[in-house]
């Protein structure tokens, strides 16, 4: 049984920095996505990296500012997020997907695998 659980979540100014961490329980082969939601907004996938470390992948609205990786020995997929601006206050998911060029999200018969999310403010 694969879970994820999303942490690091906060009160920031614009300028500051906050590290997201996605803790992953369970054997898969996957790679994991963050993806974010601000209020009457649709999700969306801002980052992406895969099981291997070969391939990561960033949406234009993050990238040069956040960055992804794997910690293989806390089974974390970690978000540092850099130069926070307010309309990247949302909350932030972590999921399974397969990630390359771009992301899709893993779908095992209609199971897929998400976090509940973690809460970002940017705001002074």
């Amino acid at each position: 049984q694969v879970e994820l659980v999303e942490s690091g979540g906060g009160l920031v100014h614009p300028g500051g920095s906050l590290k997201l961490s996605c803790t992953v329980s369970g054997l898969h082969s996957y790679g994991v996505a963050w993806f974010r939601q601000a209020p009457g907004k649709e999700r969306e996938g801002i980052s992406c990296t895969d099981d291997t470390d070969t391939h990561t992948w960033y949406d234009d609205s993050v990238k040069g500012r956040f960055t992804i990786s794997n910690d293989h020995g806390k089974n974390t997929v970690d978000l540092q997020m850099n130069d926070l601006k307010p309309e990247d206050t949302a909350v932030y998911f972590c999921a399974l997907v397969f990630c390359g060029d771009t992301y899709y999200i893993v779908d095992e018969d209609g199971r897929e695998y998400w976090g509940k999310g973690t809460q970002v403010t940017v705001s002074s």
